[in-house]
């Protein structure tokens, strides 16, 4: 477990060999969950899944956005488990209302954005529209926003399950490892293909529930036919 989470500080920095290396720490059966999960992901992440990867995401906003904004604001001290608190409030956020993770996602970028454009004197009176335009941008485009991160989170756990689950096959996975950027773009067109589907294919929650239950009042009127058939003598 140690060594895993040192692997996990190389997406801390600009490091592709890290991200793909990886694999190493994996065994096989988690290297095959890993490609079921991403197959999942890829295929439906973007809809009522996406609270699955909400939460996560949450917990991860909240520690990094919070030392940000304080640090941003002067207050980089005023309560020290702060960034805690606040992953913790998100974490809980993302399982419940999923859509509050891409108010979140899109609004402290573009508020940090619009915060340095104004400058470390009025960064507030920057940091707030921007956070608001940016998280009601990222809540009306909740579908789409969260098609991209599911269908990019599915395609890298993808390939590194494949990677893992392919460990027989030491020379040839070390060769395609060996070449970080190319598991890169390979993960990259998975994503690509995984969001059309899921954007161009796939129905929307909605249209899932209007077609389910057109299929229902359909049975039931069937069912009625058939009661009526059977009533009257019908043959």
């Amino acid at each position: 477990m140690e060594g895993l989470l040192q692997a996990l500080r190389a997406y801390e920095t600009f490091n592709p060999s890290g991200w793909v290396g990886i694999y190493r720490l994996l065994p096989m059966w988690a290297g095959i969950i890993c490609c079921v999960v991403g197959v999942t992901l890829l295929l439906a992440g973007g809809g009522r899944m996406f609270r699955v990867l909400a939460g996560p995401i949450g917990a991860l906003l909240g520690v990094w956005c919070t030392g940000i904004v304080t640090t941003k604001l002067g207050m980089p001290e005023v309560v020290p488990r702060l960034p805690t608190i606040v992953a913790a409030v998100l974490l809980a956020l993302g399982f419940l209302f999923p859509p509050a993770i891409t108010f979140v996602g899109l609004g402290v970028p573009l508020g940090l954005v619009a915060g340095q454009i104004a400058g470390p004197q009025d960064f507030l009176l920057g940091f707030a529209p921007g956070f608001i335009i940016g998280g009601l941008v990222g809540a009306l485009l909740h579908r789409v926003v969260s098609t991209l991160v599911a269908s990019a989170v599915g395609a890298w756990v993808l390939v590194i399950g494949a990677l893992a689950a392919l460990h027989q096959f030491g020379g040839l996975v070390a060769a395609v490892a060996g070449r970080p950027w190319g598991v890169i773009v390979a993960a990259g067109l998975f994503a690509i293909a995984g969001a059309v589907y899921q954007l161009a294919v796939r129905p929307t929650p909605e249209d899932a529930d209007k077609q389910s239950a057109e299929r229902e009042r359909l049975k039931q009127r069937q069912a009625e036919q058939r009661a009526l058939e059977k009533r009257w003598g019908v043959k």
